[in-house]
């Protein structure tokens, strides 16, 4: 059996216990009555807002990947779900791919005192890449904010494909194990490397042999699942729930514990005999020397996120678990992934 563990809150969750979804929220809450005159002056970033006055007035999210990963759909739903709240007053977003990530985690430390009003995306690749020397700096050179959600992986193959199902891709790999390439959305040693390997290690293969195929974006990685150059793609599941309801994909296997109900029809991988499963931990860091003051106000803004209606309506769209974990919390989970994560692959061979 192969297990990652996350943590919920200020613990880590294995198999036996992964975090399950939280009962259906109620809200109920008074809203004042806005005269027409102050809706029409209303900002798009603004509407409808639950709560009066904003913790910070604006936050521009530098976003480390392209445009539709899943850095990318964390960062935009959260500053979705942070404006339409009125938390936050404005957001702003910014793609700047390369490096595996490391590009845009060296121009914040480099650029670090222009930079007090960015936040950062990043997950479970941050203690890969730098465990696996993608790039230089680590968790430690950045100052953590908070981790906000989890997000199950996915493997999915194109809408045309033969494949049906985790059966089938075994198949498939075993009749031609260097035709049947896996792509994802990491540098190789990554997290869609690392689970692909995973899932493939505990169906009982060579998890050294999986021939993988990286992209640095989400939407080049699509295109080589639909023409071909890959047979599926290890992806996010937020992501995953996206193209399926495009009906661009079939979902073939979850690494969640049961079904997700944002997306019902994906099978888990252990309800196909394969006894692994997986949450991705995504949060947000800032520039290294941040004011301890301006670091308050983030952490204040995304804790009380949780308890809007806008933010359950982004949650629940992208099918993500709600983890929080702020300040030296999110240090103590950091250094604990850190070491479980490096284990991982030194068995994997990765490292």
């Amino acid at each position: 059996m192969c297990q990652v563990s996350v943590f919920s809150r200020k613990s880590w969750v294995t198999n036996a216990a992964l975090v399950k979804w939280e009962d259906t929220m109620s809200f109920i809450r008074a809203r004042r009555v806005v005269a027409a005159a102050a809706l029409a002056a209303m900002t798009f970033s603004m509407p409808t807002a639950s709560i009066a006055e904003p913790v910070v007035d604006s936050i521009h999210f530098l976003i480390p990947g392209g445009a539709g990963g899943g850095w990318d759909g964390t960062a935009r739903g959260t500053g979705e779900a942070l404006t339409k709240s009125g938390l936050a007053g404005t957001a702003s977003f910014e793609n700047m791919s390369g490096g595996g990530g490391g590009k845009a985690i060296g121009y914040l430390i480099e650029n670090a005192a222009s930079q007090h009003g960015t936040l950062m995306v990043n997950s479970t690749p941050i203690v890969i890449r730098s465990l696996t020397g993608v790039f230089p700096h680590n968790f430690r050179d950045l100052t953590l904010v908070a981790g906000t959600i989890g997000d199950y992986a996915a493997i999915v193959v194109g809408k045309d494909s033969p494949i049906n199902s985790m059966s089938d891709l075994l198949a498939a790999y075993k009749a031609d194990k260097r035709g049947t390439a896996i792509g994802g959305g990491s540098v190789p040693g990554g997290m869609d490397h690392l689970v692909a390997a995973m899932v493939m290690e505990a169906a009982g293969e060579d998890a050294t042999m999986v021939k993988y195929i990286p992209y640095d974006a989400g939407g080049k990685a699509m295109a080589a699942l639909l023409s071909g150059e890959i047979s599926a793609l290890s992806t996010g599941f937020s992501e995953a729930i996206d193209l399926a309801n495009a009906g661009e994909v079939k979902i073939i296997g979850v690494t969640a514990d049961e079904r997700v109900a944002a997306y019902k029809d994906a099978p888990t991988m252990k309800e196909q005999g394969i006894d692994t499963t997986f949450v991705n931990w995504r949060g947000f860091f800032g520039a290294p020397g941040l004011p301890e003051a301006q670091v308050a106000t983030y952490q204040e803004a995304l804790a009380k996120m949780y308890d809007t209606p806008e933010w359950e309506e982004v949650r629940a769209r992208n099918g993500w678990v709600n983890i929080h974990n702020s300040g030296e919390d999110f240090h103590a989970f950091l250094e604990g992934q850190e070491k479980a994560i490096g284990d991982l692959m030194k068995k994997l061979g990765f490292l």
